[in-house]
């Protein structure tokens, strides 16, 4: 969660997974929510639950295998952690009349407790004395954490349980909360033919469910899993209406930092020509080039303030782009800077410098091979040289391996590096010798490991987050892949790049191995390096039995 914390006005609350085993598979209960005019929840499918009553504690009394401070440590609190388990129970009774208890629950006898405690007129343990049962909590499983976004009147924040449904009880719905209760399979309340409208933690927790085929399987996974919380952020799509996303999608980090309110202003997507403030110092305009391997396009960064911008990646010779830089720019350019020389990041740099007058920087590539040889500029710059762009400073950092110039720019005034193709949002980067050199990729991001940036804004995508994380998963990526290599190598004997290309990259669609024989062709000439393959003609390689896979020296992965 980027080191988020729950705020204060969330109202804490609990719901409920019931599962069941079932002809078509494993289903799980949902019920339809009354439809009320002014409720944009009105008529959607949930699982049941609600908020925490005060009485829940009074119900601690009533609880069969309700540890309070192992279950307080599961759901990482300090206390309270019974109260959750206790109103999830109680909150899918009320709606549902199903109740895991430790005796068959009399389901006319229940049905005044059920309406009381909807009422508010009573707690869970005044229900529990006058029925004469405890609450099973024995088969309860702590399954995920959510909070509700920024910008919603009302946020919640929800732990959700999960267990199997009790025997011999149907269940009915409550006709006030609850209008219908369905039992579904996770892939038949997905089913866009259904129709059902769902939150999008709903529609989340069904997806978890899909690949489980009993009961005993689903709960396995739930009670071993590491909860973290999870909270969705709103923000709009190209077309401008709103949409949420989740944290794996690729804008929601850049959402949280532009929007921590939650205004639901942030683009979803990447649109070409847009200017995009990322803070008073930087601006983003992506170039109109989305392909296969640039992603939704090459990102063009505009950094300074007042007079004085520079521009970071001026793209493809494209004209479209070169007027939306410029028209972008909130004072005159007074400088071009260069990650490196492939065609889809430097072409542009001769227009731009046309247009404006200002110079170009960055460094020559040491082979002509898929580069933009026009480039020419002014001054080749130095690793750690400081830059300063209009009251804000830039750092150089070399960073060779996707490229041998490759250059990153650290804006230190707020701890961004701006990374080129080095770093890419969801991706990994192709490295194609000779220009392209395994080892200096991974020394290049060791390097960076060691001090990580707070953000990065790379050559593709969306402002990047969590970089510790991300630059430690590049190079674990890349290691893995590696010792796939050495094993296919090892197994054989004796291959060429052809014949490892299949088995090594298994994993990555057919579509995408023309470029990944490229990478492929890297490892194994860093693993040549290493001492545990040779080949003659750099084609046709042999495992070198003596021969060791060895980890940067300066990796800490």
């Amino acid at each position: 969660m980027n080191g988020y914390r729950v705020p204060a006005d969330a109202r804490p609350a609990a719901s409920l997974l019931l599962l069941r085993d079932a002809p078509a598979g494993l289903e799980v209960l949902l019920l339809r929510r009354a439809e009320r005019a002014d409720d944009h929840r009105s008529g959607i499918c949930v699982f049941p639950g609600g908020v925490l009553d005060t009485r829940d504690r009074a119900g601690h009394a009533f609880t069969l295998g309700g540890d309070e401070a192992a279950l307080s440590a599961r759901l990482g609190l300090a206390q309270g952690g019974l109260d959750y388990a206790v109103a999830a129970l109680r909150e899918c009774f009320e709606e549902t009349g199903l109740l895991l208890a430790d005796r068959p629950v009399d389901a006319a006898a229940a049905a005044p407790w059920r309406q009381r405690l909807h009422a508010g007129e009573a707690g869970i343990a005044e229900a529990c004395a006058a029925l004469g049962l405890c609450l099973d909590l024995r088969g309860l499983s702590y399954h995920s954490h959510w909070l509700t976004p920024p910008g919603v009147p009302k946020r919640f924040d929800t732990r959700f349980f999960a267990a199997r449904a009790p025997e011999g009880q149907s269940g009915e719905a409550d006709g006030a909360e609850a209008l219908e209760l369905m039992w579904l399979t996770p892939q038949a309340a997905l089913a866009p033919a259904r129709g059902l409208k769902l939150l999008p933690v709903t529609e989340r927790l069904l997806q978890e469910l899909l690949p489980f085929a009993d009961v005993d399987a689903a709960l396995a996974e739930s009670g071993s899993r590491q909860v973290r919380l999870t909270m969705p952020r709103a923000a709009r799509c190209a077309d401008g209406s709103r949409c949420v996303l989740l944290p794996e999608h690729p804008a929601w980090a850049e959402a949280g930092r532009l929007d921590p309110a939650g205004r639901a202003d942030v683009c979803a997507e990447l649109v070409p020509g847009a200017a995009v403030r990322l803070s008073p110092l930087v601006l983003r305009i992506t170039a109109p080039n989305a392909g296969l391997m640039t992603g939704p396009g090459t990102n063009s960064y505009l950094v300074g303030s007042g007079q004085a911008w520079t521009v970071i990646d001026p793209g493809p010779a494209d004209a479209r782009h070169l007027q939306a830089l410029l028209a972008a720019a909130p004072g005159r350019i007074t400088r071009i800077l260069v990650t490196h020389t492939h065609r889809d990041h430097s072409p542009g740099a001769a227009a731009l410098a046309a247009a404006t007058g200002a110079p170009v920087y960055g460094r020559r590539a040491e082979f002509a091979d898929g580069q933009d040889t026009s480039f020419a500029p002014e001054r080749e710059l130095a690793d750690g040289e400081r830059l300063d762009c209009g009251g804000a400073t830039l750092r150089v950092v070399a960073t060779p391996g996707h490229a041998s110039n490759h250059l990153c720019y650290w804006l230190e005034d707020e701890d961004l590096l701006f990374s080129g193709d080095h770093v890419m949002q969801g991706s990994t980067v192709v490295i194609n010798p000779p220009d392209g050199d395994m080892k200096a990729y991974l020394d290049s991001l060791a390097a960076l490991l060691a001090a990580p940036p707070a953000w990065i804004a790379p050559g593709h995508g969306f402002l990047v987050a969590d970089t510790r994380a991300v630059l430690d998963g590049l190079i674990r990526h890349r290691l893995r892949r590696e010792a796939r290599v050495l094993q296919a190598l090892r197994a054989r004997g004796e291959a060429d790049v052809d014949a490892l290309l299949p088995e090594v990259y298994a994993d990555v669609p057919p579509l995408l191995h023309a470029p990944a024989r490229r990478s492929l062709l890297a490892h194994l000439l860093k693993l040549g390096a290493d001492g545990a393959a040779e080949s003659e003609d750099g084609w046709r390689w042999r495992y070198v039995a003596a021969g060791s896979c060895q980890t940067p020296s300066t990796s800490s992965s």
